[in-house]
């Protein structure tokens, strides 16, 4: 945390019960998951960590993990870092010192157009390398290459990122999960 976010940071009392974004200089709380947008992110953390861990490309980080995204901290639902932008020491306690170079957010439903572009925009401007935007709503992912160059798959593709990722591959609709097979069954 700069010094100018911990003196604006110290002047407001935070609620321990939630997490904050610094953005600007200010807290801004970051919402608290829904099952549907928690399980969402663990089902594409499973595919991957797994796919990361198993060729040796960095870390996968969780919705906790808090980011320095040039003056503010960034808490992405999902994260990426290579082994060559991971700090030398490693995994560090505290704020991580660098942008990931993979962003991954689920859109939840309160979450205005406005706050998510200029999210994307801190993004790059920081030197992330992609940005996943996941919409549970009309079930896609959004790649943006940039906060301009941006390419919508649906839930009947596969999400892939050879420039970051290269032979990652997950069918999106395996992310949002099945929904529930109800049936009624006649009176007889």
């Amino acid at each position: 945390m700069t010094t100018a976010t911990a003196m604006a940071t110290a002047e407001i009392v935070l609620d321990p019960e939630f997490e904050y974004e610094i953005v600007n200089g200010k807290p801004e709380v970051k919402e608290m998951a829904s099952m549907k947008h928690g399980g969402t992110i663990i089902r594409l953390a499973i595919r991957l960590g797994a796919y990361v861990e198993t060729n040796e490309l960095g870390g996968v980080y969780s919705p906790d993990t808090t980011f320095q995204i040039g003056q503010n901290q960034r808490l992405p639902d999902l994260a990426f870092v290579s082994n060559e932008r991971m700090p030398e020491e490693g995994e560090v306690d505290g704020v991580a010192p660098m942008a990931p170079d993979l962003a991954i957010e689920v859109i939840s439903p309160n979450d205005v157009l406005e706050k998510v572009t200029s999210k994307i925009e801190d993004y790059f401007t920081a030197g992330v390398l992609q940005v996943w935007l996941v919409s549970l709503r009309s079930r896609t992912v959004s790649i943006y290459d940039s906060p301009t160059k941006v390419t919508i798959l649906t839930e009947h593709e596969d999400l892939t990122s050879e420039s970051i990722l290269p032979g990652f591959r997950c069918r999106i609709g395996e992310i949002f999960g099945k929904k529930r097979d109800v049936q009624t069954k006649t009176a007889e």
